[in-house]
């Protein structure tokens, strides 16, 4: 079945890492933004009953309760799963308890780290202990499944300070954890001061590619012996735990995504909505599609750029036309075959783009 993707672009404040198409937007587009979500929804065919939902942006979490719940009961179908994410310092037990009853049952917060010096130079405003109170709050509610965010590589960040957020992690024993090794390019304030040589938001302090890759091995072993075990590349897990929307992504299963830079799937097409929610708010005024760019999708090579992510990797047998390079990765030490499977070693995870580049762009015959 099909997953639902709702962009939310609005943010409280811009994180100095971030790079999504997301921030501090005019407040006045807010009221204007919901009703074109609500447009663009109530005129989709539904090609397929819709089984998760996933709210994410930005931060849904601030959209006032009742228009989430509008939003939610226009989306045919019984949703075994519906994820919200949520900026820590935003949970109280009135908030969580109308998001249970809008059909929430699942909560993604952006901790990024729980150490009060990266969290700083980040821009984040919360703490640990709020963290905590909050993770308690959803338990109270009901929401038992949620997923804590983290940051390998923040300004300022060592073996010491990573080790302390992890020590939070399984304190809290959180059933699923992203753990993202930090990403440098122009679309984030913190990437383009690195790119620059620049001293801003702790730019000179970002940890080197080697330390980062080191946080993300500990962070691989700690939560493996607390019972959260790696499924994809950045995601991990308790039993039953994993995250049905996104396993979607990584399978080629269908999705629609509604809202500003949503991007949509049906197996044979892939379609994006215009990025800025300004644009995406005007072409629904104006009773015009979002949708921006449409391009057919490469089911040769999304197979493996994407199944390979997942820590099960790809069913051995179908390496046309990749099979040369997967042989030299696999001589690499980069691909293993392991009962009938293709996937990445460690050694490989950390090397995954350029194992990825092979197979992105890659012209099939």
């Amino acid at each position: 079945m099909a997953g639902i993707y709702i962009s939310y672009p609005f943010c409280s404040q811009k994180c100095t890492y971030c790079n999504f198409a997301s921030g501090v937007l005019p407040r006045e587009l807010e009221p204007r933004y919901t009703r074109a979500l609500a447009s663009e929804l109530a005129a989709s065919e539904w090609p397929s009953t819709p089984d998760t939902v996933y709210l994410g942006g930005g931060t849904p979490s601030l959209m006032d309760p009742a228009t989430l719940s509008a939003l939610l009961h226009a989306i045919p179908g019984q949703h075994i799963e519906t994820t919200l994410e949520v900026a820590p310092g935003g949970i109280s037990s009135e908030r969580a308890h109308a998001w249970s009853h809008a059909g929430i049952n699942r909560v993604s917060l952006g901790v990024q780290s729980f150490v009060a010096t990266e969290l700083a130079r980040a821009g984040r405003k919360h703490s640990a202990e709020i963290v905590q109170s909050e993770v308690a709050i959803l338990r109270n509610t009901g929401v038992h499944n949620f997923n804590l965010d983290l940051i390998a590589g923040l300004p300022g960040q060592t073996a010491a300070s990573w080790s302390e957020s992890l020590d939070w992690v399984e304190r809290l024993a959180a059933p699923h954890v992203s753990v993202y090794m930090l990403e440098v390019d122009e679309d984030s304030r913190l990437g383009k001061e690195m790119l620059g040589l620049g001293q801003r938001y702790g730019a000179a302090t970002v940890p080197s590619d080697d330390q980062i890759a080191g946080f993300y091995e500990t962070a691989v072993e700690r939560l493996a012996r607390a019972g959260v075990a790696r499924y994809e590349i950045s995601n991990f897990a308790q039993p039953g735990r994993e995250s049905r929307h996104n396993l979607k992504y990584w399978r080629r299963d269908p999705y629609l995504g509604f809202g500003a830079d949503a991007h949509s799937f049906d197996g044979v097409w892939r379609w994006q909505n215009a990025e800025s929610a300004g644009d995406y708010v005007t072409l629904i005024e104006n009773g015009q599609s979002p949708v921006v760019e449409r391009t057919a999708a490469d089911a040769t090579a999304e197979r493996f750029f994407l199944g390979l992510r997942l820590a099960d990797g790809i069913p051995e047998g179908r390496e046309e036309p990749f099979g040369d390079a997967i042989s030299h990765f696999v001589r690499e030490g980069l691909l293993e075959r392991v009962r009938g499977r293709v996937r990445l070693t460690p050694r490989g995870i950390l090397l995954s783009n350029e194992v990825f580049a092979e197979f992105i762009g890659a012209p099939v015959s």
